[in-house]
């Protein structure tokens, strides 16, 4: 499946992590429904609350948009780690030693979830323990490398400084924590669905949330009009689906990643690998049909900007034959993280007026470890139990430095491209488009999205983004449109792909 790489399509991501793990399809709901708890989103935070709620007795029902664990989970590496690249440095000076050691133990607390409930229920899902290394091949990151070494040791984390790692990298140094681990997340979490079913819980698919009514008890009312009521709402979902006046679109920001799986000349050497230079590299084995390949991951920019996007294919490539021999590409996708302004995801509830509706969100690249312990956050959080770690994530907290810097400056970014974008005039038309080509074009004297596929088929769409009308470009890579305001995404036909747009984009032709 490997394709000229001027132009390659990324494969579904599916096809690398889903059709090893076929799950059994889910009704729609059709009637009104009270419970104990409504769950939105469909992934590893969703599927694991519903999980430990259903198995604490309380009445669930998980409501998820598209089929379960399709979305972010499926598009994951799949490292299971509370090595964040380099964060506990940063964490300790802009939130003092007790934040920083709370983040450590609520993740590592996480793995610990994940590796005693994989034993419990025999889950076949390829876990496995590594060692996690962040690795530098500069000066500069050599020397955050040499103070984050020195935050493990503040924190008692289990890890060392090494001065090489297994590849042909001009490595200046790394840091490695110690026994951490990788999995196949739909593997994995496939038995927990089975488990919320087991338990009694109720699962939904094909069922949009698009806001809540808010009276003694929350209500989610759904695309189709029904409602599902319960004493608590979990909002799980990438971007959450509801505000509440919490704004998080001003909070958030989403950045793209690139993903491809291949065969290489050099068998993998075990470890997972990531720089702290930019531009980001990733590395871990990975087997797909029982053959032994290489994940390599990295390329981030923000969501909507930078350029062709098939330049981080070519890039990513062209480092894995560098380094690792790559003889062949199987799999390309990519996938859509959300950063909070200090780092920190947030979960707990969703403003200071919604003490019954949660919200968890903003993982960055490590939503299967923090996506679990945002799970367990939010379980105890239902069932009126202490989590010493419930502070630290609360989405009211704010820090001055970094998160309003990081708020100026990111907000300052959105309202450039709103102007940019509106200003823009296209000078490309219709004609002008090659098969399988996307492009802003002019159509009949205003600007558009116009993309013909490979079969010479035409589509026109407005490019004014539902959420808050930025302008939105094409994603050459994935053949989407994407929002660089907001992160939401479009697929050429204008259906939403991403949010936290709701509605899709005005089909022209």
């Amino acid at each position: 499946m490997h394709e000229r790489a001027s132009n390659p399509r990324p494969s579904c991501p599916q096809s690398a992590w889903l059709n090893s793990a076929s799950l059994p399809a889910f009704p729609t709901l059709q009637a009104n429904v009270e419970v104990d708890v409504v769950i939105v989103g469909g992934g590893i935070t969703g599927v694991t609350a519903a999980y430990l709620l259903s198995q604490a007795g309380q009445r669930v029902a998980l409501l998820e948009a598209s089929r379960v664990l399709h979305g972010a989970t499926g598009h994951t590496t799949a490292k299971v780690t509370a090595q964040h690249n380099l964060i506990y440095d940063e964490l300790i000076r802009h939130m003092g030693v007790q934040q920083a050691k709370r983040y450590y133990e609520a993740n590592a607390q996480a793995l610990s979830f994940i590796r005693k409930t994989v034993k419990k229920h025999a889950i076949a899902c390829q876990f496995e323990d590594q060692d996690a290394y962040v690795y530098a091949v500069t000066d500069e990151e050599a020397r955050k490398l040499d103070k984050e070494w020195r935050a493990y040791q503040t924190l008692s984390i289990d890890g060392d400084l090494v001065g090489e790692i297994p590849f042909a990298l001009p490595v200046k140094q790394a840091l490695v924590m110690k026994r951490q681990a990788q999995f196949h997340p739909v593997q994995y979490l496939r038995r927990l669905v089975q488990a919320t079913v087991d338990y009694g819980g109720q699962i939904y698919e094909g069922t949009t949330a698009t806001g809540i009514e808010e009276a003694e008890q929350p209500s989610v009312v759904t695309s189709d009009g029904f409602r599902v009521r319960g004493r608590k709402v979990l909002a799980c979902t990438h971007f959450p689906f509801y505000d509440g006046a919490g704004f998080y679109f001003s909070r958030l920001h989403a950045e793209r990643g690139y993903i491809i799986v291949g065969r290489t000349q050099k068998p993998f050497p075990g470890g997972m690998y990531i720089s702290a230079d930019s531009p980001s590299r990733s590395m871990r084995s990975i087997t797909i049909a029982g053959e032994p390949l290489t994940l390599i991951s990295g390329e981030a920019h923000k969501a909507g900007q930078g350029e062709d996007t098939v330049k981080h294919y070519e890039a990513l490539e062209a480092f894995a034959k560098e380094v690792l021999g790559l003889t062949e590409i199987l799999y390309r996708w990519s996938n859509q993280d959300l950063f909070t302004l200090d780092k920190v995801p947030y979960i707990g509830p969703l403003s200071s007026g919604h003490k019954d509706v949660l919200v968890a969100t903003g993982y960055m690249k490590w939503g299967m470890t923090t996506g679990t312990a945002a799970a367990r956050i939010l379980c105890d959080l239902v069932l009126e139990r202490e989590n010493p770690a419930a502070g630290l994530f609360a989405p009211s907290r704010f820090y001055v430095d970094p998160s309003l810097k990081n708020f100026l400056s990111q907000n300052v970014n959105v309202t450039a491209h709103l102007i940019e974008g509106k200003f823009e005039a296209p000078t490309r038309q219709v004609e002008d488009l090659s098969d399988d080509e996307g492009a802003v074009v002019n159509f009949h004297g205003r600007r558009a999205g116009a993309y013909r596929d490979a079969g010479g088929q035409l589509f026109v769409v407005d490019t004014t983004c539902t959420h808050m009308y930025c302008e939105v470009n094409w994603n050459h890579g994935d053949r989407t449109w994407d929002c660089p305001c907001h992160g939401s995404r479009f697929s050429c036909r204008g259906e939403v792909v991403e949010g936290p747009a709701k509605e899709p984009l005005e089909r022209l032709y």
